[in-house]
């Protein structure tokens, strides 16, 4: 029988590792793979960002492999996490997500979670992502054409992806998923407003809403 104190430390070993590695993936995309992308984009190296995108990238690494473990999910989801704090980041300084972040993330997503559904047998998960892409994609897609909150065509590129990460993992992820992103963007809108009062509007980013209540969803769903 297995020591079980000798199954946590390994539990924690190999959660810290993914946490070291999606630290490392995320300070290799930032300096050097982004920079090369989106050159206009690429900034003087400040302290401050970097050391908080790192330790996000650690935190919600750790938090995936804690939720995954070694499943064959969890390098999708991984992508999923380093490539989502970095459109956080591009969102908040430029209101902008670019296509050269968010289309490689989507393809990215759907060869990934191929794989998974290979292994684990089960092409309905896959499937239902990619049906998950398109009613996201769709209902995102109509909102900015029809309403009047500030959603632009960059939140509605990135709703297939998220669609796809979350219909994967199941109907409900996807519909929480999907609502909890309009709730959070909401919320952000009246703060800036409030914070604002009295002075010209600000435009409020919504991809990093839309990121953080997909990831929440994903790491809470069962």
């Amino acid at each position: 029988m297995p020591d079980p104190a000798a199954t946590g430390s390994a539990s924690l070993l190999f959660i810290a590792g993914i946490g070291s590695a999606g630290l490392c993936l995320g300070l290799l995309l930032e300096h050097l793979i982004l920079p090369r992308l989106l050159p206009r984009l690429a900034g003087p190296p400040a302290i401050r960002p970097g050391i908080t995108t790192a330790a996000a990238g650690f935190a919600l690494s750790a938090l995936l492999a804690w939720r995954f473990g070694t499943s064959a999910e969890l390098p999708a989801y991984l992508v999923l996490a380093i490539a989502g704090i970095q459109l956080t980041r591009i969102d908040f300084l430029h209101h902008l997500l670019p296509n050269r972040l968010v289309l490689p993330l989507l393809g990215a997503g759907v060869l990934l979670l191929a794989f998974a559904a290979a292994v684990a047998g089960n092409a309905g998960n896959l499937l239902r992502g990619l049906s998950g892409a398109v009613i996201l994609f769709i209902l995102y897609l109509i909102l900015a054409l029809t309403s009047r909150n500030g959603l632009g065509m960059g939140d509605v590129k990135l709703a297939a992806p998220l669609g796809l990460y979350l219909g994967y993992l199941g109907w409900s992820p996807l519909f929480y998923g999907g609502a909890l992103g309009f709730v959070a963007g909401g919320i952000a809108s009246v703060l800036v407003v409030l914070k604002n009062r009295g002075n010209k509007p600000q435009e409020v980013a919504y991809g990093p809403s839309m990121l953080a209540a997909g990831i929440a969803v994903i790491l809470l769903a069962q």
